[in-house]
């Protein structure tokens, strides 16, 4: 019997399939795509309404609106990873025709969205009107481009992925579309994903709010705006995408790179306490799951894209509106319909090839105080500490050298952990980031600042 099995059961394609019937019906949609992807592949998909007089199938495009800065953060982490650029620099350090303030934010601000620049560029309304109407970098920020010191906020800036677009093509020497092509698109056989719309593709339509009437979108080429929203692409294609934003690729990003980029990386906004933002993906939490992901909207258009990275699940809608159907929602939904009806089967258990030396002789309860710790080392040979009754203060370590660990997440997350030895080499302690951790509670012969006399 296989680990896995793509097909999804009759009762739960039904519950999909509805799901995207309600929504296009509800949101007054002239067409929906819908699919999920499970273990890395699209295991359903589903459509309603009609493009150029049919159902619209997983190869027609549709516009994907902000979904397209998922694709130029991606570039940007290629970069980092390379060592071209730190996400400490300043933006000026590596992007000439900015200046001011603008320049002194960090390509992780602008990735973040807490750089403080203005949430659109400076009039008229980018979305609608040429990219031809700001041909340099300077059109895109206008004269006053700070809206709120950096890093002090979440603020979500649309011309700040136009500066960060024009970053990759800079330190590439090629535009940015073509960077995206040879070093995402192509690896990942993402064919259908382009900066304008190839046949088939849904043309995008604004309906009446008030009356079940329709009129056709301009679509309008946004220049130096291109990389906070051009993209047009396909559910086949986004399927990939999102097998790849849970897990990573070879090719492109290693997974501990893209899981990065899943954290939270900006100050929770008061008036979304469930939402968040990581280095370009939005983050949401939707049937009791985190999820990464982004929406978008262009004129004419709407879509959104999650995935749950540790069920290896994720959900993507398309609609060609310009509003009125709640893509982020339904996104959500499709994803908890599948992973509440058909759990994630658990990762088979392996055994470890090797492990460090040492590792076996620090297994095992630890105390810090008289809170019970225990240390567990799995296959992959990082090292877990964490406390019996759960909580917070818990951590996977990167064993830097024998006796020499660093924090991976959690709470102890960048902080050293050192293993502490007699002069027979035997272990006395751990110190983790100054906290001592006994063999036992307070143990005597350790040095547990103010002392300890031992129990009476």
């Amino acid at each position: 019997m296989s680990t896995h099995d793509d097909e999804l059961l009759a009762t739960t394609r039904r519950a999909l399939l509805r799901r995207i019937a309600v929504a296009q019906a509800e949101g007054r949609a002239p067409s929906v795509v819908g699919a999920v992807v499970r273990d890395g592949r699209m295991v359903w998909s589903g459509a309603r309404g009609e493009v150029d007089g049919r159902t619209p199938d997983t190869d027609v495009q549709y516009r994907i609106g902000s979904i397209t800065k998922t694709f130029v953060a991606v570039l940007v982490m290629r970069l980092r990873d390379e060592g071209l650029l730190a996400l400490t620099d300043p933006l000026g350090r590596h992007l000439a025709g900015v200046d001011g303030p603008a320049a002194e934010v960090t390509v992780g601000q602008l990735l973040a969205h807490t750089s403080g620049l203005a949430a659109e560029t400076p009039g008229p309304w980018w979305e609608r009107t040429p990219g031809e109407l700001r041909p340099e970098l300077a059109d895109v920020l206008g004269g006053d481009p700070v809206r709120h010191p950096a890093g002090s906020r979440h603020h979500y800036s649309n011309a700040g992925y136009a500066l960060l677009g024009a970053l990759v093509a800079a330190l590439r020497g090629v535009p940015w579309g073509d960077v995206l092509q040879a070093e995402v698109l192509e690896p990942l056989g993402m064919t259908r994903t382009t900066l304008s719309p190839t046949a088939p593709a849904a043309g995008g339509f604004a309906v009446h709010p008030w009356a079940d009437v329709v009129q056709p979108e301009v679509v309008q080429e946004t220049g130096l705006m291109a990389p906070a929203g051009q993209l047009w692409s396909t559910a086949a294609d986004l399927a990939k995408w999102a097998a790849f934003l849970a897990g990573g690729h070879d090719r492109v990003l290693g997974s501990d790179t893209v899981a990065a980029m899943r954290e939270s990386a900006s100050p929770v906004d008061a008036a979304d306490p469930d939402g968040g933002y990581g280095l370009g993906l939005q983050l949401t939490r939707g049937g009791g799951r985190m999820l990464a992901g982004h929406t978008g909207s262009m004129p004419g258009f709407l879509a959104a894209l999650w995935v749950s990275a540790t069920e290896g699940v994720g959900a993507l809608v398309l609609a060609n509106c310009t509003s009125g159907l709640p893509v982020g929602t339904t996104a959500v939904d499709l994803l908890t319909i599948t992973a509440d009806a058909e759990p994630a089967l658990p990762t088979p258990w392996r055994p470890a090839d090797s492990l460090a030396a040492g590792l076996l002789e620090l297994v095992g309860p630890w105390y810090w105080g008289t809170t019970p710790f225990v240390l567990r080392v799995p296959a992959s040979g990082e090292p877990h500490l964490g406390a019996v009754s759960g909580g917070t203060r818990s951590a996977r370590f990167h064993v830097e050298h024998d006796d020499f660990w660093v924090g991976l997440d959690g709470y102890f997350a960048g902080e050293r952990l050192r293993v502490v030895r007699r002069i027979d080499g035997s272990v006395s302690h751990l110190d983790l980031g100054s906290f001592v951790f006994t063999r036992q509670p307070y143990e005597p012969e350790a040095p547990v600042p103010g002392g300890f006399p031992g129990w009476r």
